[in-house]
């Protein structure tokens, strides 16, 4: 039938100059359309013998006589797409690491590791790579402390796609833990007055314009960047019962250890008419849960990449400390803990002592290797905020810290002193009355019982993935005497 019309149309066609133009749109309409795709959704669900395009850059390829393999990737997927040209659409520049548009046809693959392939009919590079020059080589496994010094690069590797694919993630799935549980999300000011911490650890503001005055502030007062939105979140508690935010933090902390950034992102919370831990504990495991079991869900090949290859073994501990409950003890407890251990410590353990990162990750290992809170603390360890509990002869605070395995801690808060009288000695023996007046004014007008807490993110993708040094696992990481990019 079809046959038949374009006979009768080609025929007419000679003696009419609109039936040239029905033609023309016959043959359009008969041509196969070439639809763009994703590496990802052609490896999950390309319709086979469908003309596709794809857009990424080469991890691989395998000249031979007939033909030329190459295997592309995008980053939407840890898996790379197969694409067999024929020989004569090989190219000299067509190299590990450049970037190309392939089009062509989505074929069944022989091969098992791989559903299907693509059967290209045109290879356009796009973007041109200089093998011999770039860091990266083809075939080697490069450690993470390698790829670490080249952060405008990093990016192009198996490993470190895999983690900002994996990070992507577990921020958006905490996210929408808080939706589902009723927060409302509040945009903190990174720009601050306040020093919520109380360490002096601040990146003060000002502005780098020649015509700036000195010693005459910008916004009237000395500003600093955030330490924390903890502050802010409860001025919002007065008028909502659940708030939190999802934020870069700073710390002027002069550190290039393991742990430490200068920069780094935190999820806070805070929760009002409560005067539990309890309560603020729930939040914290349910969180953590939620999260990790959907990461381990939506992010199968890049979690496995670093629990085979990365941190061998440590899916086993993830898997524990999502099957148990985790336990609570007090600060009391974990000094008697400690100083009942065989282990010789660097650093005290004498009650009213800070704990460090080796007693915590002893008193981790202590409970099951999997997370433990640690609550009441000594009250002169707490900042100004935290609530009194008024207990003697050992002077505690309403403070919790979650300590989870190879990390330490993970989560730190506390129910916040909402009694207008001890709030107030509490600052005017600090000497901080008239800097937080605002503050008390939270306490004057309509105030309710409240607590709150602090999520280091990095710190929670290294308790995850098991990874050892927080640099690896954000983009651009910033540390005393390093601002690369």
């Amino acid at each position: 039938m079809l046959q038949a019309v374009a006979k009768t149309l080609s025929v007419a066609s000679t003696t009419s100059s609109a039936s040239r133009g029905v033609l023309v749109c016959f043959r359009s309409y008969c041509k196969k359309t070439t639809t763009k795709l994703r590496v990802s959704e052609v490896l999950s669900g390309a319709e086979l013998g469908a003309s596709v395009k794809v857009q990424g850059w080469v991890r691989s390829v395998r000249p031979q006589k007939a033909n030329v393999f190459l295997h592309v990737n995008d980053g939407s997927s840890l898996q790379s797409l197969q694409v067999v040209a024929g020989a004569e659409l090989n190219d000299p520049l067509l190299t590990f690491g450049s970037a190309v548009e392939v089009t062509g046809t989505v074929k069944k693959s022989p091969h098992k590791k791989q559903p299907v392939e693509l059967e290209a009919a045109q290879i356009h590079i796009v973007g041109e790579c200089n093998p011999v020059d770039f860091p990266f080589k083809i075939k080697e496994r490069h450690g993470l402390e390698y790829i670490r010094q080249f952060p405008h690069l990093r990016c192009r590797t198996n490993a470190f796609s895999s983690l900002l694919r994996i990070r992507s993630e577990a921020a958006a799935a905490i996210h929408l833990y808080f939706k589902d549980n009723g927060f409302v999300q509040i945009n903190t000011p990174i720009i601050t007055s306040n020093d919520c911490e109380g360490a002096g650890e601040l990146f003060q503001v000002e502005p780098s314009s020649p015509e700036h005055v000195e010693d005459e502030n910008f916004f009237s007062v000395p500003a600093f960047l955030s330490v924390s939105g903890q502050l802010h979140l409860e001025v919002m508690s007065g008028a909502f019962s659940r708030v939190y935010t999802f934020g870069p933090t700073f710390r002027a902390e002069n550190s290039q250890s393991r742990r430490h950034l200068a920069e780094f992102y935190m999820v806070e919370a805070e929760v009002s008419f409560t005067k539990s831990l309890e309560d603020l504990t729930k939040v914290m495991e349910d969180m953590f849960r939620s999260a990790t079991e959907h990461v381990l869900a939506h992010c199968v090949e890049d979690v496995d990449l670093f629990h085979k290859h990365v941190t061998p073994g440590h899916r086993d501990t993830v898997d524990a400390m999502l099957k148990k409950s985790f336990p609570t003890i007090t600060y009391t407890e974990a000094i008697d803990i400690l100083n009942r251990s065989s282990e010789t410590f660097v650093f005290q353990t004498d009650w009213g002592c800070d704990l460090k990162t080796e007693h915590e990750k002893y008193l981790v290992k202590h409970c099951g290797n999997i997370p433990v809170f640690v609550t009441d603390y000594p009250y002169d360890l707490k900042p100004f905020y935290a609530r009194d509990n008024l207990d003697h002869p050992q002077h505690t605070a309403a403070a919790v810290d979650l300590l989870v395995p190879g990390v330490g801690e993970l989560c730190g808060g506390s129910l916040r002193e909402e009694r207008l009288g001890l709030l107030r000695a509490r600052l005017e023996e600090a000497g901080l009355e008239d800097t937080y007046s605002w503050y008390l004014d939270l306490r004057r007008f309509g105030s309710v019982p409240h607590g709150g807490f602090g999520l280091g993110f990095e710190r929670y993708l290294q308790c995850i993935l098991g990874v050892d040094n927080i640099k690896d696992v954000i983009p651009f990481p910033r540390f005393s005497h390093s601002c690369l990019l």
